[in-house]
């Protein structure tokens, strides 16, 4: 369809309006398009040509209200850092409406009234680095929220810290932005109860429609998402991604990584690593995120308890972590290319010595599985020692990895096809995202729109950027960012 066919839906205003605000956006000035995707036009069904328009620009900077949409922006609450802070919302984010389950959102739109001490705005920088992330996770299996396009302008945006920036607008998309911090602030006030079920309801009937006319629904609904919570959290923590800020206004009841901040995907293995630097306690750090992401749920246990049986609720939440170690172990033996259902133990120890050996070597993480994919025979490991700075550890790992194998009597060649499915040539990482930021900051969006290609095909060979195939330069690895990077 053309962008004048898309008909949008809004659902939200069902609630009283102290739990949004209808609103317009607040335009950009001098907007251009930077990037589009092709694949999350497809999920909507929007003609690749549409975005290329005069039309398309202005749709992605509020001057252009479509069909059925009354733009809003939601309220919620929500645990920063463990303390609750009882009004948050979008502070700089306008719904504009669904279509094709997909929720449409502009995020960079202008003040609103959950804005508190913000401007409304996003940086050129912060947006590219979603943009191209969002479609990064999808493309590794990892649930996520899309992102449709971003938009540049010669807005200028003042942070204290920095130099003056320009304005960005990054379009996301998702089947559900109703986060745990949501229902923290339908709990509160008059009719606390009413407001949650019709909440749960809500969220029900958008992500879990299956259980609409299930007896004890609300439970079920809880009990998937502890599941879904759980193996999200696994393909985090195998792929070595940190969230960065894991408060529960950023936690998602569907199950979805959502609101890319100070993320980063691990590049020296180090298994306390904090990507955020305002993180000062290391609450959020990569070691901490499922114990954060249970402590999440069992927030939302006390929320959701108010409106069915809090003790199942929270007797449910007790298999969270053996759900997580299930999933995470099934991961990582396909990264590894080993047969799960040859081992009795699921290669639990072999796993664990992997990540002692990767720490001591100083070892880029997603790197090692990539050359281990690729090599010939287990004889020589020396593509995987020349990226390692200290080589005893790996030379040891591989000792027990042989042993392994022999015991169960599996095919490297066999193993390798396995590996090559779960192990990309390409992890995005920020070093590179920084080298499109500082190019789309003179005009140049090349490079976005190539990393976008990689991110969205990271199993490709994509031979122009086989450098980015290689270990992080050493000044860049781990390298901690604020909210706004």
């Amino acid at each position: 369809m053309k962008l004048n066919e898309l008909e949008l839906s809004v659902d939200y205003f069902q609630f009283d309006e102290k739990f949004y605000q209808k609103l317009e956006s607040t335009p950009l000035n001098n907007p251009h398009l930077i990037s589009y995707s092709k694949s999350a036009c497809d999920l909507i069904g929007l003609d690749y040509s549409s975005c290329e328009s005069e039309s398309f620009v202005a749709f992605v900077n509020g001057e252009n209200v479509l069909k059925g949409s009354v733009p809003y922006a939601m309220a919620y609450a929500g645990h920063q850092f463990g303390y609750f802070v009882p009004q948050l919302g979008d502070g700089r984010a306008v719904n504009l409406g669904s279509i094709n389950t997909w929720h449409l959102q502009t995020k960079g739109s202008g003040l609103t009234r959950f804005s508190r001490q913000g401007d409304g705005r996003a940086v050129l920088r912060s947006s590219i680095r979603e943009y191209i992330m969002s479609e990064h996770m999808h493309a590794l299996g990892i649930p996520t929220t899309r992102a449709l396009a971003i938009i540049g302008s010669t807005h200028p945006i003042y942070r204290a810290y920095d130099d003056i920036e320009t304005g960005a607008v990054v379009m996301r998309m998702s089947p559900s932005w109703i986060r745990i911090g949501t229902f923290e602030y339908f709990a509160r006030g008059k009719n606390a109860e009413e407001n949650l079920r019709k909440l749960a309801d809500y969220v029900i009937k958008q992500s879990y429609p299956h259980l609409e006319n299930e007896e004890n629904k609300y439970e079920k609904f809880y009990c998937e998402l502890v599941e879904k919570t759980a193996k999200l959290l696994a393909k985090w923590q195998a792929y070595g991604f940190m969230h960065g800020v894991m408060n529960t206004d950023n936690m998602s009841v569907a199950g979805l990584t959502i609101d890319y901040g100070p993320f980063a995907f691990m590049d020296n293995f180090e298994m306390d690593c904090i990507c955020n630097h305002t993180d000062m306690e290391g609450r959020y750090s990569f070691s901490n995120q499922p114990e954060i992401a249970r402590w999440n749920l069992e927030v939302f246990a006390f929320i959701l308890g108010k409106i069915c049986s809090f003790k199942k609720l929270v007797g449910y939440l007790k298999s969270f972590i053996s759900i997580h170690q299930k999933e995470y172990l099934k991961l990582m033996n396909k990264r590894l290319g080993l047969d799960i259902n040859l081992s009795s133990d699921n290669n639990i120890d072999l796993v664990i010595s992997l990540l002692e050996s990767l720490e001591k070597a100083k070892i880029d993480y997603n790197c090692f599985f990539y050359r281990l994919s690729k090599l010939e025979n287990l004889n020589d490991i020396s593509s995987i020692t020349d990226i390692s700075i200290f080589r005893e550890s790996i030379f040891e790992w591989f000792k027990e990895y042989k042993k392994v194998i022999k015991n169960q009597n599996q095919d490297f060649k066999k193993m390798k096809d396995l590996m090559k499915t779960v192990n990309p040539k390409f992890i995005i990482k920020n070093y590179m995202l920084q080298e499109a930021i500082e190019k789309a900051k003179n005009g140049d969006f090349k490079l976005t729109n190539d990393l976008l290609f990689i991110a969205q095909n990271p199993y490709l060979e994509h031979k122009e950027y086989e450098r980015y195939s290689n270990p992080t330069p050493m000044e860049h690895a781990n390298i901690q960012l604020s909210c706004s990077s």
